[in-house]
């Protein structure tokens, strides 16, 4: 027999575990890199980038459009990574409580 007390128990539990994943998400972050490595963006689970490093030997030369392409793309792979991190912090989080039900993703919880 279905017991919905139980359920509202896991959901509680669910959503107190999907809270605390939200507060963790500030110390998951990536750095990515573009341009062999020329510039490196760093990127929190809150989806915010907290560095950006150029190195100074591609400030020397003439060509921003190259570092704002370097730039971009570095943020660009970055914010992929960082939602895949995102989403495993989350799986992790909610481990057990949920049943394996194919199709559902909590990623867009957070």
């Amino acid at each position: 027999m279905f017991d919905m007390m139980n359920m509202l128990g896991k959901i509680k539990e669910v959503q107190a575990r999907v809270k605390e994943a939200k507060d963790n998400l500030v110390n998951i972050t990536v750095t990515s890199e573009a341009g062999a490595g020329m510039v490196k963006a760093t990127i929190n689970g809150h989806r915010k980038i907290v560095k950006l490093d150029i190195d100074p030997e591609m400030l020397k030369g003439n060509d921003k459009e190259m570092i704002q392409d370097l730039v971009v793309a570095a943020v660009n792979k970055g914010m992929e990574e960082i939602e895949e991190k995102i989403k495993e912090s989350l799986k992790k989080s909610t481990e057990g409580l949920l049943p394996n039900i194919p199709g559902l993703d909590l990623g867009n919880l957070i």
